[in-house]
C-alpha cells in the first residue's frame, strides 16, 4: 500500500486529525520519489533542504556501505576514528578561515544547542559571565528548547514559552530599511551580550526572507566592534544552498562559531557539527575539569556520517558538482521570471538554488489549512512542494534538470489559475 493508514508513527509538524494518512516512498534516486505502487514525485524541495547532489548518490552510498564494513559505532568521549580526524581536517579546508576546531553532533537544532553552550561557556570562563542572547526576527533554528528560545516565537512554540530563556530580537532587514536592523543591533550590543545568532543571507522556515550581503557583512562588523560573539546558522544554507559553498563567503565574513547540518552529508545520514575560532575552546581549556565543555549525544561523530560527508566533501572538489550548483542558480532564476509579472503572486525572491514567490489568497496565515490543501493539489500533480502557508517555495537538489523544472514551476502555474484569488 503507498497509502498508510492507521500508523502508529507520530509524524512531524502533522496534524492527524487533518492529514491521517501518510504516502509511503519505497525508493529514491536523483531527484525523484518513487512509491510503492510506482508513481513518481519531484523532490522539489529536497526533502526538507537536505538532500544536494541528488538522492542515492553513487559516491555517498557506496562510501557508507564501505565504513560499514570495518566500524559502525563507537564512544567518542576518550576514543576517536579516523573518518572522524580526516573529516574535521577537511572541513576546515572548506569552511571559512579562522574556525580552527569542529565539534560533533547529530542534528541542526542539537549544533545550534551547542553553539549557544559555547558562547555561554567561553564567556563564563573568561571570568566576565553574559547571559544575554540576541536573535534575528523570524528566524528558526530548530525545536530543541535553546534553539526555540533564539527563533521566533509562534503558536508552533508557545506551549513551552515557559521554558524559553529571555532573548532580545533584532529586526529583519527589510530591504530599505537596513539601516533600522544596523541600529538597533549595534543599540543592544551596547549592553554586553553573549552572542548574536542569525541564518546569513535567507531567513527559512520565517517565510524565505532575503537580505543582502553588505547588511550581513555589517551585522558582523558591529558585532564585533562590541565584543559580541557571532553565530552563523548555516544548517540550511550550507552546502551551496544559496549560490556559494556557504552563505557568509558573499559576506567576506568568518563567523565566530558556525552551524553546519543537513547537506553535510549530502542529506544521505544525519550528521551535524559546531565549529567554532580557537579563542573558544581555549576558554574551555583547563587544569580544572569544571572548564570543561560539558555535551554529547551518543552517536556523536557516527563512523558512517563521517564517511558520508568526506564523500559529499570530495564531490564539492570536482567540476561537475560546482557546475551543476552554477547550472542550477541559472535556471531557477530563469524559471521564476515567468511570474515576474504575474498578479496572482507577490513578493517574488530568488537566492542561488532558492526561489520563492507568495500567492494571492485568502487567509494565508501558515496554521490555515491553505498550505495542506496546496500540498495536496502538487501531490496529485506528481510534485512534492511544501508551501509555508501562502509561501511557495522551491530549493531542489542540484541534479534537478532544466525539464524537471519545468513540470515543477507548470504545477506552481496551475495551482495559482486553482487557488488565487486574481481573476
Amino acid at each position: 500500500m503507498s497509502i498508510v493508514t492507521n500508523s502508529p508513527v507520530w509524524r512531524p509538524f502533522t496534524q492527524h486529525a487533518l492529514q491521517p494518512n501518510a504516502l509511503k516512498v519505497s525508493r529514491a534516486k536523483g531527484a525523484w520519489l518513487e512509491l510503492e505502487d510506482g508513481r513518481r514525485f519531484i523532490d522539489a524541495i529536497s526533502s526538507w533542504w537536505v538532500i544536494t547532489h541528488g538522492h542515492c548518490q553513487p559516491e555517498i552510498m557506496q562510501a557508507i556501505s564501505n565504513q560499514a564494513q570495518t566500524l559502525d559505532q563507537v564512544i567518542f568521549a576518550g576514543f576517536t576514528h579516523e573518518p572522524a580526524e580526516k573529516l574535521a581536517h577537511r572541513l576546515l579546508e572548506f569552511t571559512p578561515e579562522g574556525l580552527e576546531y569542529v565539534f560533533y553532533s547529530d542534528s541542526g537544532s542539537t549544533s545550534v544547542e551547542v553553539a549557544i553552550k559555547m558562547a555561554l561557556g567561553f564567556w563564563l570562563n573568561r571570568g566576565e559571565p553574559r547571559t544575554k542572547i540576541l536573535a534575528l526576527e523570524h528566524g528558526y533554528h530548530g525545536d530543541t528548547i535553546g534553539a526555540m528560545s533564539v527563533g521566533a516565537r509562534s503558536s508552533f512554540n508557545a506551549p513551552y514559552e515557559p521554558l524559553f530563556f529571555e532573548v532580545e530580537r533584532i529586526p529583519f532587514p527589510t530591504k530599505g530599511f537596513e539601516q533600522n536592523t544596523l541600529d538597533a543591533l549595534e543599540r543592544a550590543c551596547r549592553s554586553r551580550p553573549a552572542a548574536f545568532i542569525i541564518e546569513p543571507l535567507i531567513v527559512g522556515a520565517g517565510g524565505m526572507l532575503i537580505y543582502s550581503p553588505h547588511t550581513l557583512t555589517e551585522m558582523y562588523r558591529i558585532c564585533a566592534s562590541y565584543g559580541v560573539l557571532f553565530i552563523a546558522d548555516e544548517v540550511m544554507t550550507g552546502f551551496g544552498r544559496t549560490g556559494t559553498l556557504f552563505a557568509c563567503e558573499q559576506a567576506n565574513i568568518t563567523p565566530d562559531i558556525a552551524c553546519y547540518s543537513k547537506g553535510i552529508t549530502g542529506g544521505a545520514i544525519p550528521l551535524a557539527v559546531t565549529i567554532c575560532r580557537r579563542e573558544i575552546f581555549e576558554a574551555h581549556y583547563a587544569p580544572e575539569r569544571a572548564r570543561a565543555f560539558f555535551h554529547s549525544s551518543s552517536f556523536m561523530a557516527n563512523p558512517l556520517a563521517c564517511a558520508a560527508a568526506l564523500a559529499n566533501l570530495e564531490l564539492w572538489e570536482t567540476n561537475k558538482a560546482r557546475q551543476l550548483l552554477s547550472d542550477i542558480c541559472l535556471v531557477q532564476k530563469s524559471q521564476i521570471n515567468r511570474f515576474s509579472n504575474d498578479k496572482r503572486f507577490t513578493n517574488i525572491r530568488s537566492l542561488g538554488t532558492i526561489v520563492a514567490l507568495d500567492l494571492k489568497i485568502k487567509n494565508s496565515n501558515y496554521l490555515s489549512t491553505i498550505s495542506l490543501e496546496l500540498m495536496a493539489f502538487f501531490n496529485d500533480l506528481g510534485v512534492l512542494l511544501r508551501p509555508l502557508g501562502s509561501t511557495i517555495y522551491v530549493l531542489p537538489p542540484y541534479c534537478i534538470s532544466t525539464q524537471e523544472l519545468e513540470l515543477v514551476y507548470n504545477a506552481i502555474d496551475a495551482a495559482a489559475e486553482k487557488f488565487s484569488m486574481i481573476d
